[in-house]
């Protein structure tokens, strides 16, 4: 099995659980990721342990997650505005007037985007694209569903190697992303990339429909997946289980 960019192929016991068990418990500990109160700070510690035990388990190094993980810059540098721009009442912290609603605000979107990333980040880290769609095909997601996510995961590879490319030819020709006075090309990079993403989708679309696309993928047949043990299942959502109990605490208890 071929690594991809969000894939981390391995042997371990989170690795070979069945897709549409990890699936699950990826979707139900977001979910009450989100649901546990802000205010309840000791609750998303324990969803990072848990996070960090399921890691150790899958054999897959934090920084493989950091270093992806920074795909939600943009939504950090809104959480770190928001306790300075938010309304009244207000606190000084460190000499620093900062609104204390801003800040619980901006800590909210901060951990839980975080975590939420980072839970996904373990799914697909520890399971293929095609494992993926597979799982949520036996877990009777809407056929239309699975078509536009096993489309968006194969186009995600095609335009990560646009951007090496594109990155490639800047350095070649004297481009230092490491100098900040070079963020003008960066973002004019990202600019076109986003033009021949949107360009290339069109052609992609376009040679679809001329070889009888009808809006729905061709599944190939297969012969019917094993049923999955209780043991299995029970194994599989257990994190998600732990994360559910200390939302439930933290509702309970906030």
């Amino acid at each position: 099995m071929t690594a991809t960019v969000l894939h981390r192929p391995g042997d371990s016991p989170v690795h070979r659980l069945p897709p549409e068990v990890k699936v699950v418990g990826a979707f139900a500990a977001v979910l009450c990721v989100v649901a546990t109160p802000r205010e309840a700070f000791w609750a998303f510690g324990v969803d990072l342990l848990v996070l960090l035990a399921v890691w150790t388990i899958a054999r897959v190094p934090v920084g493989w997650f950091a270093r992806r993980a920074l795909i939600e810059v943009p939504f950090v540098l809104l959480a770190l505005v928001l306790p300075f721009t938010g309304a009244a009442p207000r606190t000084d912290v460190l000499g620093v007037s900062v609104s204390v609603d801003g800040a619980l605000a901006g800590w909210n979107i901060l951990v839980k985007g975080t975590l939420g990333v980072l839970v996904s980040l373990t799914l697909a880290a520890t399971t293929s694209p095609g494992d993926i769609v597979a799982g949520l095909r036996r877990l009777r997601v809407p056929r239309l569903l699975t078509t536009i996510a096993s489309l968006m995961l194969r186009y995600a590879e095609v335009i990560v190697a646009e951007a090496r490319r594109m990155r490639t030819a800047r350095v070649c020709r004297g481009h230092d992303p490491r100098f900040l006075w070079q963020a003008g090309a960066t973002a004019r990079g990202i600019g076109v990339l986003f033009l021949r993403s949107y360009e290339r989708g069109e052609r992609v679309h376009l040679a679809m429909l001329s070889r009888g696309w009808t809006g729905a993928q061709p599944v190939q047949p297969a012969p019917p997946a094993a049923p999955v043990s209780v043991a299995r299942w029970l194994a599989g959502v257990l994190p998600a289980l732990v994360v559910a109990f200390t939302c439930g605490v933290a509702l309970w208890t906030t």
